[in-house]
Parts: structure tokens; sequence; C-alpha cells
């Protein structure tokens, strides 16, 4: 697991050898099973991770529903910002989607990466803009676009991951029921023809 995050982490051109070393020595790599919860509605995020391999899946649960609302895959960060930052319970559910491979942290862990490499503080400043920023554009796509646009958009944009979960998750991603999802595609694919 320490090489397939130190090759995770060599990917980052900023870091060099020995900043690796020290972040590969000091983050806590867990595995999780397909189905793992990591935190549950009404919990208070006391972790964060990031996804080194598989996908974990953000939920609500709505008149009864699960409603899907994120997928994270390799090289997303994952956690509940207000329940972790503020302290405060969480509305959501993260499930594991895959089994998967995690980094486990907390702010501490945060902290004594940047006091011993002063640049991470520059860097997850950056990625965190660019998370929130990345959020900002997918809401803003989401109450403009057609049902079939966002189907279109997370083709383009995630193709891998119409092979990774169940429709069912990818339909209520989308904001459709499965069989209308059916019919998105059926359409779709008939386009293309």
């Amino acid at each position: 697991m320490k090489e397939e995050f130190r090759k995770f982490m060599s990917a980052y051109p900023f870091l060099n050898a020995d900043e690796v070393d020290i972040i590969v020595e000091h983050t806590q790599l867990k595995t999780f099973k397909k189905g793992t919860i990591l935190l549950r509605e009404g919990d208070i995020a006391k972790e964060c991770y990031a996804v080194i391999r598989g996908c974990v899946r953000e939920y609500l649960l709505k008149d009864g529903l699960e409603r899907t609302t994120a997928f994270f895959t390799e090289g997303h960060a994952v956690n509940s910002f207000s329940s972790y930052t503020n302290q405060i319970p969480s509305k959501h559910f993260l499930e594991c989607a895959e089994d998967c491979l995690l980094t486990v942290g907390n702010q501490s862990l945060v902290d004594e990466m940047c006091d011993r490499i002063p640049r991470l503080n520059e860097f997850i400043r950056s990625e965190v803009e660019k998370d929130a920023g990345k959020l900002q554009e997918r809401m803003a796509a989401f109450m403009t676009s057609s049902p079939e646009e966002r189907f279109a958009d997370l083709q383009e944009n995630s193709p891998n991951l119409m092979n990774r979960v169940p429709q069912h998750q990818i339909a209520s991603y989308l904001g459709v029921t499965p069989e209308s999802l059916s019919r998105i595609k059926k359409r779709v694919h008939t386009k293309r023809k």
C-alpha cells in the first residue's frame, strides 16, 4: 500500500523525493470494503480522506430514498467539509462504492505535514479553491441543464464512472429515475448512429 501511495504522491511535481517520503511515512492508509459507511448522517466528521484507489459516494436520504450527490474517485479529497470544519452533524452519508484504498487524516496531521513541508499550505489552499470552483460550476450546470445534457457531461468528464457504480446511483446523481436514464441512454445511442 505504501508503494502505491508513494507512486501516487510522486505524480505531484512540486514535491521532491524527501518530501514524498515524509508524507508517505506519516500518512495513514486504510483499505475499506465496498459498502463501508465512512460517515453517517447525524455524525460529526472527525476524519478526512483522499482516494488513492476506488470510488466513494456521497448521498442524502430524502423521503426515505437515497439521493446521490457526488462521487469521489482517484485523486479526490473526500470530506463533509461543513461537518468537519464546523463540528456539526453531517447531513449526508459517505459510502465506499467500490473496495477502496484511502488516506485517513485529521487536522493535526495536516498541520504537522504543513509544518514539515511549508509549501503544502499553498498547495492545499489552491486545491480547496479549485474544488470549490468545480462544485460551483457543477451546481450551476445542474440547475441550468437538461437531464440529457447532464448525462452527456458525465460521459465526457467521468466516462469510467458509468461502469463503476450501479445505474440507479448514476440516475439519482443526474436527478432522474432509472427508467428515464435508460431512455436518455437510448436516445444518445441512437443519435450517435
